[in-house]
C-alpha cells in the first residue's frame, strides 16, 4: 500500500504549477477540465526522483482570503536528502521571500525548514 497522491486547492493554478516546478523540479501534467463540474481544473505534478504526485485543483468557488488554519491537513514534508540541500533551498527561498522558518533540528528529530506556497500552504523541507 502507498499514497497515490495528495491534492491541494488553489485559486491560482498557474502560480502553484510554477512554484512546484521552480523549487522541486516537478514534472507538470496537462490540465484536466471537468465536464461534470463547471470551472474545475486540475493538473497533476510529479516530484523529481520520487514518483510522488500532487494534484493541484482550482475552481471559481475557491476563496483566497479564507483563514489557512482549520481542521484537516496542515503541511506536506519533502525530504531533500541532506542538511546541505535544506540549507541551500532555505537560503534561496529566503531571498525569494517564501521562507517561513529557517533550518533547525526539531524536537521530533528532523532537520527542516518551512517554506510557503503562493497560497500560503506550508511545505517542510527536510534532510
Amino acid at each position: 500500500m502507498h499514497i497515490a497522491h495528495v491534492a491541494i486547492w488553489t485559486p491560482d493554478l498557474d502560480r502553484q504549477v510554477a512554484f512546484w516546478q521552480t523549487y522541486f523540479g516537478a514534472e507538470i501534467g496537462e490540465p484536466y477540465h471537468s465536464k461534470r463540474r463547471e470551472g474545475f481544473v486540475s493538473r497533476f505534478i510529479k516530484l523529481a526522483d520520487t514518483g510522488a504526485e500532487i494534484e493541484l485543483m482550482t475552481g471559481p468557488w475557491i476563496d483566497p482570503s479564507e483563514d489557512r488554519e482549520a481542521s484537516g491537513w496542515d503541511h506536506i514534508a519533502i525530504s531533500l536528502g541532506s542538511q546541505r540541500a535544506v540549507d541551500e533551498m532555505a537560503a534561496r527561498c529566503k531571498v525569494d521571500g517564501i521562507l517561513v522558518s529557517g533550518p533547525r533540528m526539531t524536537g521530533d528529530g528532523y532537520y527542516e525548514a518551512v517554506i510557503a506556497t503562493p497560497d500560503g500552504s506550508r511545505v517542510e523541507i527536510t534532510s
